[in-house]
């Protein structure tokens, strides 16, 4: 049985990826820094290991990956999902708020990356970290969190370009506007029907079919794909991310 670390696995993406892996016969290590939440989600679940650890921390990303390999002793793929969202004015986003977003979002997948490196290349894994379309297109109100997502974007060009040749793939995907709970909490209905409008598809993702194309770039039937950046969006990429209703 292969096995996966889902990072950010209590909730969202990071939850319905780890279901989808599991119904396709994978073990997971399921990471997060909300413990209580996160025994909450892994309660039902089996073939499953729950870590409690912040990303950002040298000292707990060491500890993921030897806990995942004590456990079950390979690593066949990261997702690199936890990430933190702090949307604001550029004028209003002072260092400390920049360097929150990039300690998650940024190093925690490069330090991720790095520790689970040495077990990748014995099982010719994957890495799959999660972008944004926020990082393939600027918009309003995210300075420091489009910032991240476009540098995750080039880690994960980096990546492939470094570890191919020991067989590990490394590859993005961004997912535009899903349908979570958080986002359904603060998006104003104005919001959500300028996204409605200016989506091909007229509607928001949801967490499963971002789930979907994860495993399918961790699994064998994408063994030739690597360095690419997957958009799963809708069509949103394609027309562009600024709205007027998301300028305040």
């Amino acid at each position: 049985m292969k096995v996966a670390i889902v990072t950010g696995a209590a909730r969202g993406i990071g939850l319905a990826t780890t279901r989808q892996f599991l119904t396709k016969g994978w073990r997971v290590a399921m990471v997060d820094w909300d413990g209580d939440e996160l025994a909450l989600s892994a309660k039902s679940l089996e073939n499953v290991i729950t870590l409690t650890y912040d990303i950002s921390q040298t000292q707990d990303v060491a500890r993921i990956v030897s806990q995942t390999l004590d456990t079950f002793g390979q690593i066949d793929a990261l997702v690199n999902n936890a990430g933190i969202a702090d949307f604001g004015p550029i004028e209003q986003t002072d260092f400390e708020r920049w360097r929150k977003v990039m300690s998650i979002n940024l190093d925690g997948t490069f330090l991720m990356s790095e520790a689970a490196t040495e077990a990748l290349k014995k099982t010719k894994g994957a890495i799959v970290n999660i972008g944004s379309i926020s990082g393939l297109r600027a918009s309003t109100l995210r300075v420091a969190y489009g910032t991240s997502k476009a540098a995750v974007i080039h880690l994960t060009k980096q990546q492939a370009a470094e570890l191919g040749e020991y067989g590990i793939r490394a590859n993005c995907v961004c997912p535009g506007p899903v349908r979570t709970k958080l986002a359904m909490a603060v998006h104003t209905q104005d919001i959500i029907d300028s996204y409605h409008d200016a989506i091909p598809l007229n509607r928001y993702g949801s967490e499963d079919e971002i789930a979907s194309v994860i495993t399918f770039l961790c699994s064998s039937e994408a063994s030739y794909v690597t360095g690419q950046i997957i958009a799963s969006d809708g069509g949103f990429e394609s027309t562009g991310v600024g709205l007027p209703a998301l300028r305040t």
